[in-house]
């Protein structure tokens, strides 16, 4: 069974979630520029393959801590993370975005993203 969270935990857990999201963002970033370089141009001012696997190996870092801890990766691009929880015995996913500085919805389980709510 999966580690439920509560509301409270969530936000205490939200600001560490989020320094690592904006590092992930950067990441993301320079990671597709890399690629990219050196896919049309053959090199990159970023760095080489070395770099590359750097870059590679520090998000796949973040997003083992996320799964170790319990929370669902539903996407990296842009970030969207679920906890799972119970709301009046009716399992639901906390729900929190890229972009959200806090923690304000939630949907259904069976329902995903397009069933968010407000909390």
């Amino acid at each position: 069974m999966s580690r439920l969270f509560s509301v409270d935990e969530v936000r205490e857990l939200l600001p560490g979630v989020l320094a690592q999201a904006e590092a992930l963002v950067g990441m993301r970033a320079d990671l597709a520029e890399m690629t990219f370089d050196r896919e049309a141009l053959g090199a990159s001012p970023l760095g080489g393959l070395a770099e590359i696997k750097a870059v590679e190996a520090r998000i796949q870092e973040i997003l083992s801590d996320w799964t170790g801890q319990g929370f669902e990766i539903k996407g990296i691009a842009p970030v969207l993370l679920d906890f799972p929880a119970l709301i009046d015995g009716v399992s639901v996913r906390l729900c929190w975005i890229e972009g959200e500085n806090e923690l304000v919805w939630y949907h259904r389980t069976e329902l995903g993203f397009a069933g968010r709510r407000p909390l």
